[in-house]
């Protein structure tokens, strides 16, 4: 048993997938050029939604991997990090001490905030690896005061066929684990649950990630995602998906 599972073992929350997310392992994932583009893609996609939506609170739940805390900070933004345990203060630390942003240690499908007390709440590498993922959705909604912003991956992809190739994936990136695929109306319906309607919904890459970690490439993965997005591919079947769900009531 790792180190990393002893500490989720010991949290008394019933979901502590972003544990794993806020360690340096998984952040090896996203090491070298073609992790930092993939990783500026995401970037990207968020902060303009943000932008957009004129928010200045943002909650990011699971935050911890600080893979968007850390723009978020960077652009000036009031950010709060919940994670699952102290362990997932880590990789954001020095944000933390320096009061750039606030971390605070909750359980993530009954966070320790009142209704509607961010302007946004983002979520992201958590919700395909939580079981009760109908609670994480309806606390992101209940805190949210105007849209969440979360990913996902979509079994509308390349994904369909990752069950068969898991091996194959597990081979290449060493440290990959299993996750649970969603059809865009079932995410639809479970924030309508919640008064929230889609706003937005962006498919991140046409080819799956785990080709363009073994390519190795950031200008190749760049070229060729740039034209699957110019045929219409990437906005149809691209995949993880970042969604902005908006409150109607």
């Amino acid at each position: 048993m790792t180190e990393q599972q002893d500490i989720s073992q010991s949290v008394p929350f019933p979901e502590t997938a972003d544990i794993e997310t806020s360690s340096d392992d998984y952040a090896s994932r996203f090491a070298g050029a073609a992790g930092e583009w993939m990783l500026y893609v995401q970037e990207t996609i968020v902060l303009n939604l943000l932008k957009r939506s004129n928010a200045v609170t943002v909650l990011d739940v699971g935050g911890g991997h600080g893979q968007l805390a850390i723009p978020l900070c960077r652009d000036k933004y009031k950010a709060t990090v919940l994670g699952s345990s102290m362990a997932c203060r880590s990789r954001i630390a020095e944000l933390v001490h320096s009061g750039q942003c606030l971390f605070q240690v909750g359980n993530v499908i009954d966070l320790p905030f009142q209704d509607q007390s961010f302007d946004s709440v983002i979520c992201f590498r958590l919700l395909s690896h939580c079981g009760r993922w109908p609670q994480l959705i309806r606390e992101l909604c209940r805190v949210a005061r105007h849209s969440v912003i979360l990913d996902y991956p979509a079994s509308q992809s390349f994904n369909k066929i990752a069950p068969c190739l898991f091996r194959v994936k597990k081979k290449l990136e060493g440290n990959t684990r299993t996750w649970t695929l969603f059809r865009h109306d079932e995410v639809n319906r479970e924030f309508m649950k919640h008064g929230f309607v889609l706003n937005s919904r962006n498919g991140q890459f046409f080819l799956p990630m785990v080709l363009h970690r073994a390519m190795k490439c950031r200008t190749l993965s760049s070229a060729l995602e740039g034209m699957c997005r110019c045929l219409g591919l990437s906005k149809r079947w691209g995949s993880p998906v970042i969604i902005e769900m908006v409150r109607i009531t």
